[in-house]
Parts: structure tokens; C-alpha cells; sequence
């Protein structure tokens, strides 16, 4: 056997762990790969559409709002330009999420009945993602109302003198996409559940697939979308 030429032996991995590379060994790929039912358990081959899909969006939700918890810490040291920069990077992750789910909508519905006979009990509502937005979304409004007060400015003064207060007016404007982010990928989730094994029927955990069109009226912070109709009155006041 010859020996390996020189830069071969420059290349040759360096971090620990399983791969034959560097770029395997630090994405762990080999157990990434593995978390996939394999081509003998399926029941149905769209299995392994079904679980990247719900696997890809657990990790951008779980970037997401470890990114708003970060925000939120930066928003409390009054660092806005920074909360900023990640509340930009936490609305595209959703963004990347809610892409997902078209891919959903090109099983079969009579198909996926396969599919569906082997989650058990499993439910979007027991998605670690979801549960963490749930939990950092209430303290990044109140850490953006302390700000707020801090300035004396309530949040009507907040839009009507924006150009005053840019980056308090920035820091709305990214809490209001988070929150219209998050709605909109409750819609699209209803809207896939619905196209699949449709409206009128129960979901694996006995819930009826109506309550989720209930929930798409939900709003992580109704102040900032009640305080347009304000501003609206406010405009017609001064006509």
C-alpha cells in the first residue's frame, strides 16, 4: 500500500468521534442520518418525507426562539441593535418552517392513511418547538413594554413618533412579524391537516381538526396589532 501523499495527511480528520471526516464527525452526521426510519420500517415510503420535515422544523423552531430568548436578554441590557439582529434571524427561521410544510401537500391523502397509523398518540402539540415559542414570546413583550415605559412613550406614541424613536419603532415592527410568523404557520399547519385527512375529523390525540382553525385567530400580542386600529382613529381625528 502506498502512503498518503502529503496533504492527505494534512486533511486527515482531527475531531472526535464517528466519520470519516471532520465535516461528519462535528455535524454528527452519522446520527443524523440514523434518526430516520429506515427503507425496512417503513410502512409507507413517504415515512421519510414526513419525518424530515418534522425533524428540519423542529431544529429551526428550536433555533428560532432560542434566538428570541437571546433577543430578549439583549432587549433588558438595552442592547436593541443586537435584539434586532436576532429577531431578524428568529422571523426568517419561521419563514423556513412554514416553507416546510408545502412539501406535506405532495402526499397522497388516501397514502398518507398508512403513514398516519403508526404515530400513536403523536401530535403538533407535543412539538418541543412549539412549546419553547410559547414560553420566550411573553417575556420578549415584556421586556419591549419596560423599554417602552423606561422612554415614557406608550405604544401608540411609539408609531405616531416613530422617527423619533427608531429603534423602539424597529423593535415593534419585529415583534409584530414574530408574532405574524407564528400565525401564519398555525394557518398553513391547519390548511396542510385539513388538505390531508380533512376538516371534519379527530386527530391522533382526539382532538377535532376544527380547533386549530379556532387557534389561527390567536395572537401572541394583540397590543400591537389593536394599537393599529388606533393609529387609524387617530388619522381619521386629525382629517
Amino acid at each position: 500500500m502506498s502512503a498518503p501523499h502529503a496533504d492527505e495527511e494534512e486533511f486527515q480528520p482531527v475531531l472526535p468521534g464517528s466519520g470519516e471526516t471532520d465535516y461528519e464527525r462535528y455535524l454528527r452526521t452519522d446520527e443524523l442520518l440514523a434518526l430516520q426510519k429506515s427503507p425496512q420500517e417503513w410502512v409507507h415510503r413517504d415515512e421519510l418525507l414526513f419525518q424530515t420535515v418534522h425533524q428540519s422544523s423542529e431544529l429551526w423552531l428550536k433555533h428560532a426562539w432560542m434566538e428570541v430568548e437571546e433577543a430578549t436578554r439583549l432587549i433588558e441590557a438595552r442592547d436593541v441593535d443586537g435584539a434586532l439582529r436576532l429577531l431578524g434571524r428568529a422571523n426568517r427561521a419561521m419563514r423556513h418552517v412554514i416553507s416546510f410544510l408545502e412539501h406535506l401537500e405532495l402526499m397522497s391523502p388516501w397514502e398518507y392513511q398508512e403513514v398516519r397509523r403508526v404515530l400513536g398518540h403523536g401530535s403538533g402539540f407535543d412539538s418541543p418547538g412549539f412549546r419553547g415559542i410559547r414560553q420566550v414570546s411573553p417575556g420578549l413583550l415584556a421586556a419591549f413594554d419596560s423599554l417602552r415605559r423606561e422612554r415614557g412613550l406608550s405604544l401608540l406614541e411609539v408609531y405616531a413618533r416613530g422617527r423619533e424613536h427608531e429603534d423602539l419603532y424597529q423593535l415593534a415592527e419585529a415583534l409584530i412579524e414574530w408574532d405574524e410568523r407564528v400565525g401564519v404557520w398555525r394557518f398553513r399547519h391547519f390548511k396542510v391537516v385539513a388538505r390531508i385527512i380533512g376538516e371534519d375529523v379527530v386527530g391522533t390525540q382526539g382532538t377535532p381538526v376544527e380547533l386549530l382553525a379556532g387557534l389561527i385567530k390567536h395572537k401572541m400580542f394583540p397590543e400591537l396589532w389593536t394599537v393599529r386600529t388606533d393609529l387609524t382613529e387617530l388619522a381619521k381625528e386629525s382629517d
